[in-house]
């Protein structure tokens, strides 16, 4: 009977702790005496001060059907083709390519498609760097403000390597390391 009784006992005061612990765990998660970071700054840097350091972007303006032809404004034989590029264009004209097209077999848009998908996005501005998070398809994207060089030697991807710095008030990005099966508009 003693020994009943104290193996209750030692689950009563297991329980008790197991319980204890769950209850505690959310504590660790409150952030009630957290600063408030500054916000970063660039040439210009306007953000919501209630959210120091990101926009989002819920409907940006209508570019006017860019999306789907970047060059609609354009006579067809002022386009400036390379001949791989006029030949490939043509046949897509045709339509048959559109099997081909990432977006219809569920793969990443890449730059500079992405940027048409339906908002909303989140541009997060860091000294270090800007990421670009776009609700559809999980992708984000990374622009390097550290100074760092871009190198040579890329694992190629949908969206490539970007490093970024101020201009003014402009930033310029330069992105290498495509892995070249990103279309630039819907055309």
């Amino acid at each position: 009977m003693t020994t009943l009784l104290s193996l209750k006992n030692l689950l009563r005061v297991a329980s008790s702790m197991a319980l204890l612990a769950l209850i505690c765990t959310p504590v660790h998660g409150q952030w009630t005496k957290l600063p408030a970071s500054a916000i970063p700054t660039g040439p210009r840097w306007k953000t919501d001060s209630r959210r120091a350091g990101s926009s989002i972007v819920r409907r940006p303006p209508s570019n006017g059907g860019y999306n789907q032809n970047l060059a609609k404004d354009l006579k067809p034989a002022d386009v400036p083709y390379q001949p791989w590029a006029k030949a490939l264009a043509d046949e897509r004209a045709t339509g048959l390519h559109e099997r081909e097209d990432p977006d219809a077999n569920y793969l990443p848009q890449g730059v500079p498609r992405i940027n048409g998908v339906p908002p909303p996005w989140k541009i997060v501005q860091t000294p270090g760097f800007v990421v670009i998070v776009y609700e559809a398809f999980n992708l984000w994207r990374q622009i390097f403000l550290d100074g760092r060089e871009l190198g040579e030697d890329f694992t190629p991807t949908w969206m490539g390597y970007s490093t970024g710095k101020w201009e003014g008030d402009t930033l310029v990005v330069d992105t290498k390391g495509f892995n070249g099966k990103t279309w630039l508009d819907q055309a």
